[in-house]
């Protein structure tokens, strides 16, 4: 779990990765890391209207948000009601076939890196 925790804090390393770990082993890091869990259950969600409704309820994504990809994005590379030193985004459920979603995932992982700040995404 030690080795877990230090590697969440590298931002040059974080990425979209299938989790590998059990939860309990990431929840522990992600606790002892100091960061932001955000928790989607995606696996009964069909389509983008839910997928981005599930995403926003677990980001508790402002008002502002236009539950579309562009305000995911927004919502995602802004965080600013959620201060932390790192934040995991953790998928529970089968990847939904949204393209759209992997480019906001990905896009937000390397806008974070470049604020020093690391952005992991699992899917579990």
């Amino acid at each position: 779990m030690d080795d877990l925790c230090y590697l969440l804090k590298d931002a040059n390393g974080a990425g979209v990765y299938r989790l590998n770990c059990t939860l309990e082993a990431l929840h522990d890091s992600v606790q002892r890391a100091g960061f932001s869990l955000f928790e989607v259950d995606i696996a009964g969600a069909h389509g983008r209207g839910e997928v981005l409704a599930e995403m926003a309820r677990a980001i508790q994504a402002p008002d502002w948000f236009g539950h579309n990809w562009d305000a995911l994005a927004d919502a995602l590379g802004d965080l600013s009601w959620n201060k932390a030193p790192g934040y995991v985004l953790l998928l529970r459920g089968e990847h939904p076939a949204e393209v759209m979603l992997d480019e906001v995932l990905y896009a937000t992982v390397d806008f974070w890196r470049l604020q020093g700040k690391p952005f992991w995404v699992f899917f579990a």
